[in-house]
């Protein structure tokens, strides 16, 4: 039975993992094209904004970024196997810092500037805003004052990097040693992750995360300070790290998809309930109690859903072709991309009066086609690949062998 073969590697990687990152950043493009039309705050909203797309907003929100770094995790668990820490941290400081620098200069500020404008109506041109942008401008105020420059969507790359350091730098500190803790910390885990264990224990630290500190602390995307987001994502990340050489616990996933999709879905009903029940639905003596029971549904549902996405990956997504190593290599500059567009193009299309299913449509389809033309031109020019995180132009003969885990 496929359950018990073990996992397809190419170069050091799961291949059903990189189909599990292509996949969680196209349900991105569709989140933020979302953000435009629901009640949430973001950078422009849209005249139609209303709590409608809320539930199904919800489907993903609580586990996308969770997944993302627990898959992280996992390809950098596979580099550290096959290059030295320093080295492994070099290159992922070249892959991580560059695209973010460069991104926080040119292609973030459209959305800053579309923002103050609809928000605050800024008339200046973009030149001026520019330059209030590369000053630290902190004027721009209403319910908060905008900080420039940011890095907006691209908070994911700093906290990565920032993860990648202290992975490197905790390497280096055990030398030698490393190598022995870690396949220690994997045995143990081998044993202990089976069963309801696999589910539940995962899911405690995310439930007792968002228990002790969302409250307090709230979600900033600020890096400093932004407390609750670090208990949950560098968890993830470093559990990641160890799950790479645990090559037997893929199969458990597997073997635990249905039962976790009927979780996570049956987490996400629970939620939907939750978040329609009017303000004054619930009383302040029972808000006490529900409230760290709907924080438990939320870690479960989230941990349930990684583990169902990753075993349906695992039964239906573990081979390699031309498509998956296009895609994995495209999918950090469509990441990269792919705010500015839906941004400006909202912007630009407010004129129009679209109807707003038929306007959300067209954001997706002309954000994934744009981003995917602004990936072939990029490809395609030496100076711009480290600007987007991509490598050197392989050899011709060897780019079916060029290592997958580089790219992630």
């Amino acid at each position: 039975m496929s359950t018990t073969v073990p996992p397809v590697a190419h170069q050091g990687r799961y291949l059903f993992l990189d189909w599990v990152r292509i996949l969680a950043f196209f349900v991105l493009i569709v989140y933020h094209v979302g953000m435009y039309y629901v009640s949430w705050g973001w950078h422009v909203k849209s005249p139609d904004a209303g709590r409608g797309p809320e539930p199904f907003m919800l489907l993903s929100a609580p586990w996308r970024l969770d997944l993302l770094f627990l898959v992280a995790g996992v390809a950098s668990g596979c580099m550290l196997a096959r290059i030295a820490p320093g080295r492994f941290l070099r290159q992922r400081s070249w892959r991580l810092l560059v695209p973010l620098l460069f991104g926080m200069l040119v292609i973030v500020p459209p959305q800053s500037y579309f923002e103050v404008v609809e928000k605050l109506g800024y008339d200046g041109g973009y030149g001026a805003f520019m330059r209030l942008y590369t000053s630290g401008y902190h004027g721009f105020c209403r319910d908060g004052c905008l900080m420039l420059p940011t890095w907006n969507h691209l908070w994911f790359v700093a906290y990565l990097w920032t993860y990648t350091l202290v992975l490197a730098l905790l390497a280096l500190a055990l030398g030698r040693r490393f190598e022995g803790v870690l396949a220690r910390l994997a045995a143990g885990a081998g044993a202990w992750l089976t069963g309801w264990k696999l589910i539940v224990l995962p899911a405690a630290v995310l439930a007792l995360a968002r228990q002790l500190l969302i409250a307090r602390f709230g979600e900033t995307h600020a890096l400093v300070g932004d407390w609750y987001l670090h208990a949950k994502y560098l968890p993830m990340f470093l559990f990641g790290v160890l799950l790479a050489r645990v090559p037997q616990v893929w199969a458990r996933i597997e073997a635990l998809r249905w039962r976790c999709l009927a979780q996570a879905l049956g987490g996400w009903a629970v939620a939907v309930l939750w978040w329609a029940l009017p303000d004054d639905a619930v009383g302040a003596d029972l808000m006490p109690w529900l409230l760290p029971v709907m924080r438990c549904v939320h870690g479960l549902l989230a941990w349930s859903a990684i583990l169902a996405v990753c075993g349906f990956a695992r039964r239906h997504l573990d081979h390699d072709g031309p498509a998956r190593r296009y895609l994995t290599e495209a999918v950090f500059p469509v990441y990269i991309l792919h705010q500015t567009l839906i941004v400006t193009l909202a912007h630009a299309f407010k004129p129009l009066h679209l109807v707003a299913g038929v306007e959300a449509i067209v954001l997706v389809v002309l954000t994934a086609v744009l981003s995917f033309a602004g990936f072939e031109l990029v490809r395609r020019v030496a100076v711009l690949r480290p600007l987007f995180g991509l490598g050197a132009v392989p050899p011709r003969t060897a780019q079916r062998a060029v290592p997958v885990a580089d790219a992630a």
